[in-house]
């Protein structure tokens, strides 16, 4: 790409839009570095550097902050359905060779999941005795008391999937949120000035469990429909021509032809919404399928029930061998922050936590978090609870973004560099 004259800025996220007096987007401004914890400026102190462009395409992935932003502000979610999520926990090992399959792809549904909690696990081998496992956890569930990480934990002990692992070595661990709301949650993809591409706008194929190929296809959408509107001498408008390919394309009918497999499995659980959801698929392939779409009628953080009308649930105690703690799980994803930063998740109101979280829902922050970054503390004797952000741990998944019952916490950027490194995942 830089061959070709791409400029590639590593290290630097950004951290702000960059609007023009009309209110169009004309950029984005880096992160400033070497800021203290307490906001002062350390001698290391670089301001962010504005990024400007006739367009700015966002592709930041999944719950993208700025995106999230966008989305708010030039309000492309009207008329649309709220976005659907998971979070997918993976990790990747090596395996004794006597038990490696190369090209072997197994994926499941459900347990340890009741019926009405979706998720389901893939396992695949590849490389020089590698096998990738991982579990996805739908973020409608309902129990407070569930916890991603600890499902996925549980969910090794299988024995289809213990004969694998017994054995082998976990060499590294992550954690991703993932679109899942499809065809009838996609936003408005422009807005004067760029464009959503990727995930930013939810591509996703879910009961497929593809992503990959709509989030490259929409990209060079975006990309084509703005050399075009340089070409001829245009920028800050709205590139409605990007739009107008997505409905013509394959992403489209893909999206389209599997829209209410999601809907299905949240009314009707795992067992039965599945059966359903693959007969939807194959009537619309003969062009039978349902003549209408079925909504997702609110967003995940809604679907959580009250602690006070749910059980608790007693996760088994990590064996060392095929189950970990969130802490041994974190070292391997090589993550690192600066410590002395301002802390980049942002609460809107720090004593909601503690004050409405805590007795409400049981501060779920604590479970569905797959790095131990929210703990409750409290005094030795159990009283005085408090509110800890351990931002260092964060692999920015994005969960807490997502989840959180109060929509108090904003996943906000951190010093650039910071995060997970994940090699070979």
């Amino acid at each position: 790409a830089e061959a070709l004259g791409v400029e590639i800025y590593p290290g630097f996220a950004g951290a702000v839009v960059l609007y023009a007096e009309d209110g169009s987007v004309r950029g984005v401004v880096t992160g400033d570095m070497g800021v203290a914890k307490d906001g002062s400026h350390k001698d290391s102190y670089t301001p962010g550097m504005e990024l400007r462009g006739k367009y700015t395409l966002f592709g930041e992935g999944v719950r993208g902050s700025l995106s999230k932003e966008l989305i708010r502000k030039f309000k492309l979610d009207e008329g649309r359905d709220p976005q659907k999520f998971g979070i997918g926990l993976k990790e990747l090992w090596e395996v004794d060779p006597a038990k490696h399959k190369k090209g072997l792809v197994q994926h499941t549904l459900g347990w340890p999941l009741d019926d009405s909690t979706g998720g389901g696990s893939f396992l695949y081998h590849f490389g020089d005795n590698l096998v990738s496992v991982g579990f996805v956890v739908h973020l409608n569930y309902k129990n407070p008391y569930l916890s991603p990480f600890d499902e996925f934990q549980r969910f090794k002990h299988h024995p289809a999937v213990a004969e694998t692992l017994e054995g082998g070595k976990r060499i590294a661990y992550g954690a991703r949120a993932i679109t899942e709301g499809g065809f009838q949650s996609v936003p408005k993809l422009t807005f004067p000035g760029g464009a959503l591409i990727g995930c930013s706008a939810g591509f996703v194929n879910v009961p497929r469990i593809k992503g990959s190929h709509n989030a490259m296809l929409t990209g060079m959408m975006g990309a084509e429909a703005a050399f075009e509107a340089v070409k001829d001498g245009r920028q800050g408008d709205e590139l409605t021509a990007y739009s107008e390919a997505y409905e013509k394309s394959p992403v489209y009918k893909d999206l389209k032809r599997v829209r209410n497999v999601k809907p299905l499995l949240t009314r009707f659980g795992t067992l039965i919404g599945t059966g359903l959801g693959a007969i939807e698929m194959w009537m619309n392939n003969l062009g039978l399928g349902l003549p209408f779409t079925l909504r997702h009628k609110k967003a995940d953080f809604e679907s959580i029930k009250e602690a006070k009308d749910c059980k608790p649930i007693d996760y088994p105690k990590p064996d060392g061998k095929l189950s970990f703690d969130k802490l041994s799980s974190v070292f391997l994803s090589a993550t690192n922050h600066e410590e002395d930063q301002p802390v980049h998740l942002k609460l809107k109101d720090p004593a909601i936590p503690i004050a409405y979280n805590l007795p409400k829902y049981a501060e779920p922050a604590q479970r569905y978090c797959p790095a131990q970054v929210y703990e409750v503390v409290r005094d030795d004797d159990g009283s005085n609870p408090r509110f800890q952000i351990n931002a260092q741990n964060c692999v920015h998944c994005k969960t807490c973004d997502i989840k959180d019952p109060a929509q108090n916490i904003n996943w906000t950027v951190p010093e650039g560099g910071g995060g997970p490194n994940y090699p070979n995942m």
